[in-house]
């Protein structure tokens, strides 16, 4: 294992080894505290230039699935064709691995996809500095190279045009789930960087599912709702998606529902603004509350950036806030069927409280 050294932008250091690719790399450093799931976060989109910090010490030692595709293309174990984290960060990376469904250790993998890992950090101290400062740039520089040092910006840059599909893709139902005699229901998934679960629990449901491209223009199109993705990056950099979504809401009341990125572009189409939060929420346990009711559900999350709820519109309300912080969670227009969440309810990986917003959504079509 090769010496590395993570520098923060604020000149921070914090000193480990490589058990991933070995090259240097530069992305927002930010943290996850859950306590497992590194395939599906790593896998996630919504991770596209950022060097993901995991609070839980030990790390690897449950391997990592095959990565193979069902028959409709979705991946089976893992939430999208690649990784697409810049790097993972860990303070004790397991080189043994066990489980019934481990084909390969993390650093192999991580190797065979050229992603850096570092091991050996102390990332509970990573994280409290991340805490104080706020999420920052950092750079990942291998010792015997000290002039190869990598430059990357994460402000300013449209990650969801990055991981967005470029062309229409169509998934059918899954057998079995259209009642006889009816017929599936077509929705509209506008992909921001969408995770392979979210089509599943769509498919899962009997809705045919066809996925367009973050800025494709779908007013025209037949189809009975819209499901708006999750995604990477600074929502104020969709403004394209933003204005389609005004044209569809002006056109039809057709039902609307929105995950994470979604949330918050559905929230600035109803005239809301966002602003980025100091360290995101990124775990397995945020806890929110559906407003008007004493409900609290345990929810996976995955976002830096949040609805101003005091901006929203007159005609629409918040639907969940977080619980420790109080930030907003998901809107809902008050009189048509559209709707959102900031967190995951398909979670991969994470709590599966709150699925129910998908039925939901399907009994609106």
């Amino acid at each position: 294992m090769r010496n590395v050294t993570l520098l923060l932008q604020d000149g921070t250091k914090f000193h480990g080894k490589s058990f991933g690719y070995d090259k240097p790399v530069a992305g927002e450093v930010v943290f996850n505290t859950a306590m497992m799931g590194y395939p599906e976060s790593l896998t996630d989109p919504s991770y596209a230039g950022q060097l993901m910090v995991l609070t839980y010490p030990l790390v690897g030692n449950y391997g990592v699935p095959a990565f193979s595709f069902e028959d409709n293309g979705l991946p089976t174990f893992m939430e999208s064709d690649k990784i697409y984290a810049s790097a993972i960060i860990v303070a004790d990376y397991s080189t043994e691995y066990s489980h019934w469904n481990a084909k390969e250790s993390l650093a192999d993998w991580l190797k065979r996809e050229q992603v850096p890992g570092i091991t050996g950090i102390d990332t509970r101290e990573l994280t409290k500095v991340l805490r104080e400062h706020g999420v920052m740039m950092g750079k990942i520089i291998f010792d015997d190279e000290p002039d190869n040092i990598p430059e990357a910006n994460y402000e300013g840059v449209n990650f969801v045009d990055k991981v967005s599909t470029k062309e229409i893709v169509t998934y059918q139902p899954t057998p079995g789930s259209v009642p006889a005699g009816k017929k599936a229901k077509k929705v509209i998934l506008v992909d921001c960087g969408v995770k392979a679960h979210i089509i599943r629990c769509l498919i899962n449901r009997g809705c045919e599912v066809v996925r367009v491209p973050w800025n494709y223009d779908y007013t025209d199109m037949d189809f009975d709702g819209l499901f708006l993705a999750n995604g990477p990056g600074d929502p104020d950099m969709c403004e394209d998606a933003v204005k389609i979504i005004q044209k569809q809401m002006a056109k039809s009341d057709k039902p609307i529902c929105g995950i994470c990125m979604g949330n918050q572009l559905l929230s600035k189409a109803a005239g809301a603004k966002i602003y980025k939060l100091k360290y995101g929420h990124r775990s397995h346990n945020q806890p929110v509350r559906m407003v008007g009711t004493d409900k609290c559900f345990v929810t996976s999350q995955n976002h830096g950036y949040a609805v101003d709820a005091s901006t929203l519109g007159a005609d629409w309300e918040e639907l969940f806030v977080n619980m420790n912080d109080g930030s907003n969670e998901g809107i809902r227009h008050k009189t048509k069927p559209w709707f959102s969440s900031q967190f995951h309810p398909e979670a991969c990986s994470g709590p599966v409280d709150t699925e129910f917003m998908f039925d939901k959504f399907v009994e609106a079509l």
